[in-house]
Parts: structure tokens; C-alpha cells; sequence
């Protein structure tokens, strides 16, 4: 069936992000408008929207499965996209959409399910002969059987939630005298942010680098990778910056981690968009951790380095069509990277800062993409998370991708709340960056200061913009997009 209409189940930057592809292949887009932002950009973007301000449910809207669903089938829209986030690896979700003969653009409830339980998962890869970390294959149901799996497993372990992901219901226990402390407080958060306080046991990998593959698989039994990306720039767990490809994989490696992600792919007759996620480590040795079915926020830089709509990707797979591309087809071009701008205090432990954006000034132009969900004059909620804008930096290499990021950095001037840009900053000055040379602990152990600022920064700033000005002026303009939006896309996407 060609899907004719989507609703977006979600909001800000992944919702104006769907509508842009969605509109590019002619289909009509439905948006969700809340109380919490009634005058939000996205429901600008959408061609219909559905009123969700009145909400007699204890269930937040875009958590809501049953309301999304009946809205799709009583205004006969024909999928639902769920974007990234809690919805989008819900296997409960995805069966409703299934039960209600509606297009969830997605993998199957039953490849969720079985790639959303880590322990199941755990279970898939050992029967594939995927590469893991010892660990316990069955839910660990209190701190005394956890104890025991430890002793078998050896210390430092980590105890990690069954269900979701986002670095939630972790905790590292070194020593026996930590587990009993370590175990409840994972088990909490996780019947906190996932409903599901099961947990299970591994081996810490001490400081390893975190790199993951992208995966498109169709219903038809096909299944390739497009390369993978680097995300080993995190806090707590939670991804900060992301790169692609990953400075510590050579072609050799990057074939055999990814013929392992399509094989774990395979083993639950995976199709859509997917991320099979491994640790590395310094002997490049890889294990697999999990898979996030669903797009990720970092999707951008594998767009920027194949030339991939992963959005479209996803629609056509959804809606029955055969994968157009064979895995010698793929080719990585260059570099790219991602930053995260948040509206958080670097000082202050990176603690949100929301509030209203009263000025928001973002750079445009050749080899940089900006995906956003505000403007000028904004609230950035308390009831959502804190991110302004993904800046995406696009080059031929990876030496010249980190000076595109600082002068696209030096350029964003968002003033009304603090922001991450300063952190970026600092990382991009930081030697053992600039030289690839970085594992997950980079933050602690690598970087003296969280922030950076040059002197005179804003005069440094208004000098670049003008010299950039001029520039484009004389070589008749390269900004890829209409400057009306700030959501701009790299001229290097193209339709597959």
C-alpha cells in the first residue's frame, strides 16, 4: 500500500524533519498539538493538525497509544511515524497500529519486543555467535542473585535495564559491598522511566569506545548497512557528539562489526531503519550491546556521508518496497558531525536551562545542516527534553570538519538561557579529540575545562559572519535551504 498521509507522533525537530521528506514524496502530514506548546513551529510545518490540548488522561499525549491511534483511524490517516523516543521502541505501540490495520513506520512489534529486552537480545546474539561481554542471560530479580552472577562474571560489572535505553537504570558496582545500594537504585529508575524494574548483569568494559551501525533491512528479507557512527562524546551514558565514520574503525573492522549488525538484523526479520550498537576497545575488540529500533537523534551523519535519506528510507520500507540499494552500493564520502545544542549549564553539571530564547541566531551555508524545532521568541519547555538544535557539520575529512565546527559554532549566538555550545567548543580544542584519540571516560579523564570561550567572541563572531557573507555574495550564495526555515538540509541528500 503507498502510504498517502502520516501522523507524526511526536514533536519539535524529528516532526519538521518527517514532514520535510514526507512533503518531498507528496504525502500529507498530521501533526499533534499539546498543551505544553500550542504555538510550537512543527504544527506550522504540518499540513493538519489534531488538537490534543484538552487532555482528560493521566498519560501524557505523545506517550498516549490508544488516543494517537484512534486519531489516526478516525481522520483514515494511513501510518504513524513515531519519530525517536519512548513511542518508537514501544512493541505495545506498534501492535496497536498492527490491531488497527494503520502503517506503523517501524520494524514489527515482535523485533521490537525481542531487540527492546536486552536480556532477549542477549539470548538472540549468543545463539548468532555475536560478540558479548559475559553477562547474565536471564533478569536478575534481586541484589543476592546479583551478587552471585557477579562473582561468576567477575568485577567491575554493570547492572543495566532490561527494557529502554538513554543511559536510565545503570549503575557500575566494583565491589561487592556496592551491589545491594547499586542494585536498588537501578531497579528504581528503571520502574521509573520504563515501567519495568527487571534488570540484568555485565561486565564493564572500562573506558571503551562506543560505536554503532546503521541498518536499513526491508520486509523482503534484505538487510544492509550504511557505516557506522562514533558517540563515544557522553555524559552519564547520554550522547553528547557524534561523528561518522568512526576515527578507530579501518575497512577491515568496519566489514566484520558490520556483517555481525546485519546478522543480529537478520535473526529477528528486522525491517526499517535500525542501530545495532557494540563497545570497542583499545585491541579492537567489539562486543555487541544493544539495538535501538527506531531512528536515532544522530541519524544526520550518515545522511551527510551516503547521500541517504534514512526518513525515506523508513516510509518506503513501510510501506512494502524492496531495498533499492545492495550493500557494494554504499559508499562513505567524507566526514560529518553532530552536535547536540542543548538549552543546559555546562557549569553547573549540565543542568537544564530552559526558559525563552529571546535571540537565536544559527549559521547556514555550504557543508552545514541545522535541524531545530524553535525560533526566535521561544519557550524551551521544562515538559520535554532541553535540546534547541542539532548543528551538523559536513567535509572531505575529519581535520576539516572540526574547522567547519568551530566557525559554525562561533556563529550560533542564542541568548536567554545557557546552551552546550561553550562544551563543544572546548571539545574541539581539546588535543586527544583533534587526534582521534578518545574513548567514553573523555570527559573525565581528558578534558580540564567543560568550557571555552575566545576573547572577544562576539566581534570574532560578527567578523566571520561577514567575511562568509561576502563570500557567498561573490560565488552567487551556496545556503542550501530557504532562509524563511531553519531547518536546513545539506545539498548532498538526494532521493534513492
Amino acid at each position: 500500500m503507498k502510504i498517502k498521509s502520516i501522523l507524526i507522533a511526536n514533536r519539535g525537530e524529528i516532526a519538521i524533519r518527517i514532514i520535510h521528506t514526507a512533503k518531498k514524496m507528496g504525502i500529507k502530514t498530521w501533526a499533534v498539538m499539546t498543551a505544553a506548546e500550542p504555538n510550537a513551529l512543527y504544527l506550522s510545518e504540518a499540513d493538519e493538525v489534531i488538537d490534543f490540548t484538552e487532555n482528560t488522561s493521566e498519560v501524557p499525549p505523545f506517550l498516549d497509544v490508544e488516543r494517537l491511534v484512534e486519531a489516526a483511524v478516525k481522520h483514515k490517516i494511513d501510518a504513524i511515524h513515531p519519530g525517536y523516543g519512548f513511542l518508537a521502541e514501544s512493541a505495545y505501540f506498534a501492535q496497536s497500529c498492527e490491531n488497527k490495520d494503520v502503517i506503523f513506520i517501524g520494524p514489527s512489534s515482535d523485533a521490537i519486543y525481542k531487540m527492546g529486552n536486552k536480556t532477549i537480545a542477549r539470548k538472540i546474539a549468543i545463539k548468532n555467535k555475536i560478540s558479548l561481554l559475559k553477562g547474565s542471560t536471564r533478569p536478575v530479580t534481586d541484589a543476592e542473585i546479583a551478587m552471585k552472577e557477579a562473582e561468576k562474571i567477575g568485577y567491575p560489572v554493570i547492572i543495566k535495564a532490561a527494557s529502554g535505553g538513554g543511559g536510565k537504570g545503570m549503575r557500575i558496582v566494583r565491589k561487592p559491598s556496592d551491589m545491594e545500594k547499586n542494585f536498588r537504585l537501578a531497579t528504581s529508575e528503571a520502574e521509573k522511566a520504563f515501567n519495568d524494574s527487571t534488570v540484568f548483569i555485565e561486565k564493564y568494559a572500562e573506558n571503551p569506545r562506543h560505536v554503532e551501525f546503521q541498518i536499513l533491512g526491508d520486509k523482503h528479507g534484505n538487510v544492509i548497512h550504511l557505516g557506522e557512527r562514533e558517540c563515544s562524546i557522553q555524559r552519564k551514558h547520554q550522547k553528547l557528539l557524534e561523528e561518522a565514520p568512526s576515527p578507530a574503525l579501518d575497512e577491515k573492522l568496519r566489514e566484520k562489526m558490520g556483517n555481525e549488525a546485519i546478522a543480529i538484523a537478520k535473526a529477528v526479520n528486522y525491517s526499517s531503519t535500525g542501530t545495532v550498537e557494540f563497545l570497542l576497545d583499545d585491541a579492537g575488540n567489539y562486543y555487541f550491546m544493544e539495538m535501538n529500533t527506531r531512528i536515532q537523534v544522530e541519524h544526520p551523519v550518515t545522511e551527510m556521508i551516503t547521500g541517504i535519506d534514512l526518513v525515506e528510507q523508513q516510509i518506503r520500507i513501510a510501506q512494502n518496497e524492496k531495498l533499492s540499494l545492495r550493500q557494494e552500493d554504499i559508499k562513505l564520502e567524507g566526514w560529518a558531525m553532530e552536535f547536540r545544542i542543548n538549552a543546559e549549564d555546562v557549569q553547573a553539571g549540565f543542568a537544564p536551562n530552559t526558559g525563552i530564547i529571546k535571540r537565536m541566531v544559527i549559521p547556514g551555508g555550504k557543508n552545514v545542516r541545522v535541524d531545530t524545532g524553535f525560533v526566535e521568541g521561544a519557550v524551551i519547555p521544562p515538559d520535554y527534553d532541553s535540546m534547541i538544535a542539532k548543528l551538523i557539520v559536513f567535509g572531505e575529512s575529519r581535520k576539516k570538519v572540526i574547522t567547519t565546527g568551530l566557525r559554525a559554532l562561533g556563529k550560533i549566538d542564542i541568548q536567554g538561557l545557557k546552551t552546550t555550545v561553550p562544551f563543544f567548543k572546548a571539545v574541539l580544542h581539546n588535543k586527544a579529540f583533534v587526534d582521534g584519540d578518545f574513548n567514553t571516560s573523555f570527559i573525565e579523564t581528558e578534558m580540564q575545562s567543560l568550557f571555552h570561550q575566545e576573547k572577544d567572541e562576539e566581534m570574532l563572531a560578527a567578523f566571520l559572519s561577514l567575511m562568509d557573507y561576502l563570500k557567498e555574495v561573490s560565488d552567487d550564495s551556496e545556503l542550501s535551504a530557504d532562509k524563511s526555515s531553519p531547518w536546513l538540509f545539506n545539498k548532498r541528500m538526494k532521493s534513492i
